[in-house]
């Protein structure tokens, strides 16, 4: 961002800094800044505008139903705003405790995202974005590989190259099946990982903006590959088999799975790689540079290529 975009932004909302404000996010512009004594996060949301305002209905039904989620804070300006062609939101900021993998937290994660899947009405109410991802091609995996391989090759990170492009390329072949299967799609807030959750103690969603109507159990598969991602207090891999059981205990409390969900689960995972974690492992250079983050990597290639102890029963 360019110097001083902050305090304009803080500006347009009424907010007012002495000093250009520094993102507490390294990938996005996210403030932290004090308003009539509490604390408020200021970040990017959907555009255009129609867009941010139907995920703020949805976000608004979800708390309006029980759900512990961020919901635009009352300004006497208007909220959200278009500024320099992105839309912003002001969200309360919200005070508890980041998640460390302990198996409350884990059976708790399981429960809230299943009272979030269960509240979707059966139709696109909310006329969120539709996923429509499965244009992917044999050349992108090619390319991808061979940037994961320098990534790899920098770290000493070993790594079966050859059956990981096999494997991808298998994927791509799967994408028109997948997108005719009639899967059962959901609205969702769609970026369900630690990061994303602080303990009240109970999960609290600080970040809804990426909500989607999405196959359900995309959605899922999403939580099982990523939801240790980006978390320095999260395990360095994702969920071992018996927490990912724990987790499906407390899903399962809200919602019955279909047979046909069931049966398209490896697929599901082996996609939502292929759109969420091969670019992580082919553009992410920093992270490949964190011993822990690699870890992690090591821990998604793995249930790749045999999500085995990772089924839904």
């Amino acid at each position: 961002m360019k110097r001083m975009e902050g305090k304009t932004i803080f500006q347009r909302f009424g907010f007012y800094t002495e000093e250009e404000p520094t993102s507490i996010y390294p990938f996005s512009p996210v403030y932290r800044i004090t308003h009539e004594k509490d604390d408020v996060i200021v970040k990017k949301t959907q555009r255009p505008i129609e867009r941010a305002h139907r995920l703020i209905e949805y976000t608004t039904y979800l708390r309006d139903n029980g759900i512990q989620v961020v919901t635009p804070v009352k300004l006497n300006r208007h909220n959200p705003q278009t500024i320099d062609g992105e839309i912003y939101v002001v969200y309360p900021y919200i005070e508890g405790t980041t998640y460390a993998g302990k198996a409350s937290e884990i059976y708790e994660a399981g429960k809230f995202l299943g009272r979030i899947h269960s509240l979707s009405p059966d139709e696109n109410v909310y006329q969120l974005e539709a996923y429509n991802v499965y244009d992917f091609t044999i050349e992108e995996v090619e390319e991808s590989i061979q940037n994961i391989e320098k990534n790899a090759s920098k770290h000493d990170f070993e790594m079966d190259s050859i059956q990981l492009k096999e494997k991808l390329i298998q994927i791509v072949s799967q994408q028109e099946e997948l997108q005719n299967s009639g899967l059962l799609n959901i609205e969702t807030p769609h970026d369900f990982k630690a990061n994303n959750l602080i303990y009240t103690p109970e999960p609290y969603l600080i970040d809804p903006d990426n909500a989607a109507w999405i196959p359900r159990i995309f959605d899922l598969a999403l939580t099982l590959l990523l939801f240790h991602n980006e978390l320095s207090s999260a395990p360095d891999n994702i969920f071992t088999p018996e927490q990912w059981q724990l987790f499906l205990k407390g899903y399962k409390e809200s919602v019955h799975l279909t047979d046909l969900e069931r049966s398209y689960w490896e697929k599901a995972i082996e996609h939502v790689f292929l759109d969420e974690v091969m670019w992580l492992l082919d553009e992410a250079e920093e992270d490949w540079a964190d011993s822990s983050q690699r870890m992690l990597f090591e821990s998604l290639i793995r249930v790749l290529l045999d999500a085995s102890d990772y089924m839904l029963e």
